[in-house]
């Protein structure tokens, strides 16, 4: 059966590009619901089934799956981002430290600043008192 883009060189490669950008998306598509799959909190049976559901019968399975299950696929991947996003935001708090480095260094600008005359002694005690404790 010709296809209307065999005459016309120019079309052939807009369906060519057409053909893979539609494979690229089903390859995504595919990663993206079988993720879901083992990241739910379905039995193993459940699972098992929805796998084989969609290996075997692969359109059908991929639209009854995103027609039963993508309110809680949206929800289960906005949790995982929001747990990496918390993760990161950990990680970079304790790779970078609180920007004070300590209590130790915080004393030794309070001490620097009364030296210098900025801080009386009382205002001095009361901040040292404050980061000890």
């Amino acid at each position: 059966m010709p296809v209307i883009a065999d005459s016309w060189p120019i079309l052939s490669v807009f369906w060519w590009m057409l053909m893979f950008f539609l494979f690229v998306i089903w390859i995504w598509l595919l990663i993206s619901i079988f993720s879901d799959i083992f990241r739910s909190n379905i039995s193993g049976w459940a699972k098992a089934g929805w796998t084989i559901f969609i290996v075997f019968m692969p359109l059908l399975g991929v639209l009854v799956y995103l027609i039963v299950h993508g309110g809680d696929m949206q929800h289960r991947s906005m949790k995982a981002a929001a747990e990496a996003q918390a993760a990161q935001a950990e990680y970079i708090k304790s790779v970078a430290g609180t920007g004070g480095g300590g209590t130790a260094e915080e004393l030794e600008k309070l001490a620097k600043l009364h030296d210098s005359g900025v801080l009386t002694d009382e205002e001095f005690a009361a901040q040292k008192a404050k980061l000890l404790g």
